[in-house]
């Protein structure tokens, strides 16, 4: 901690006999980002957003948050009347102001737009915190990559990535993750949970992000359009992903057989034919399986099911001949 340039208080909160700048009140300043607080708590708060640190605890669900201020907004969640009701999710929200920010999850609206990269958002909140990457107020550097984070937390997970650090790992199949959140959405595939369901149509999901683009089905908003076949879609993500089809585009590349691919997804599959990954487990002989479609192929031999009949010989086959 130093005290700033224009200001009369040192470092440890003491006011010197120096006056300070006419218009320039004594302030502390962040070694991080060299912001300017008027007092020691102001600068205790800021740099949580450096630490990533997160003192205040939700005693009824355990959130964490850096500030008190959040944590008391936080528990009207538990206590206070929710007038205002989402109908695609069943949720619902003290305020319809809290309301209008939510619903921007299901239509895929971001109002609050980079104007130097052009990245866009569904919150100013957001915004702002991305713009630190064109500041350079998050100065949290990563010395193998030279990207730059708001931080502390956020860095050391890049750093996993280069280091291969995984300290996650699933009991079924083995495979590690840099986060627990990760692992507990993987372990879905073994489970078969899925625990977020559609209210219109009873579909269930295993993750709440792939919910929430389902349901931009039902609301019929698909604002954005290929301008070579006309398809349209709900995100403009997707749309950039689906203009690949026409381009040939193959960003992601295998780092072991320089094969390229489409997508991120495509790619993650295909590495497994080089590490031997095989997450998709049968409960019934404990064989294990690459693909999903494999795994399904297979349980059929438990079941008794075969699918497709020869017409000559009327012999039965759990698949076609390829």
């Amino acid at each position: 901690m130093s005290h700033c340039e224009k200001c009369v208080r040192s470092p440890t909160g003491k006011r010197s006999t120096m006056r300070p700048f006419r218009g320039h009140e004594p302030k502390l300043l962040c070694n991080i980002c060299n912001k300017c607080f008027s007092s020691r708590y102001d600068l205790e708060s800021h740099t949580r957003v450096h630490s990533g640190e997160r003192p205040f605890s939700c005693e009824v669900c355990k959130r964490k948050f850096a500030h008190r201020s959040n944590l008391n907004r936080h528990l009207r969640v538990h206590t206070e009347v929710r007038p205002f009701s989402c109908k695609l999710y069943n949720k619902r929200f003290g305020q319809h102001s809290q309301l209008k920010i939510h619903l921007k999850v299901h239509t895929g609206e971001r109002p609050f737009s980079c104007e130097v990269c052009k990245k866009s958002f569904g919150q100013r909140y957001n915004l702002n915190a991305h713009l630190r990457v064109h500041t350079g107020e998050g100065l949290f550097s990563c010395k193998m990559c030279e990207k730059s984070f708001s931080q502390l937390s956020v860095l050391n997970r890049n750093l996993m990535i280069h280091t291969g650090q995984r300290p996650f790992s699933c009991k079924v199949c083995h495979k590690r993750f840099t986060q627990r959140y990760n692992l507990n959405v993987h372990l879905r595939v073994h489970t078969g949970e899925r625990p977020f369901s559609c209210k219109m149509c009873e579909k269930t999901f295993s993750q709440l992000n792939v919910l929430n683009r389902h349901l931009i089905i039902h609301m019929g908003k698909r604002p954005f359009s290929c301008n070579v076949c006309h398809k349209r879609f709900n995100k403009h993500s997707i749309l950039n992903k689906h203009l690949r089809l026409h381009t040939g585009e193959r960003p992601f590349s295998c780092k072991l057989c320089k094969k390229r691919f489409t997508h991120l997804s495509t790619l993650n599959v295909h590495l497994r034919i080089h590490t031997g990954e095989r997450p998709f487990l049968c409960d019934f002989c404990k064989r294990m399986f690459a693909h999903r479609g494999n795994l399904i192929t297979h349980l059929r031999i438990h079941s008794g099911q075969r699918t497709f009949a020869c017409n000559m010989c009327k012999k039965n086959s759990l698949k076609t001949q390829t």
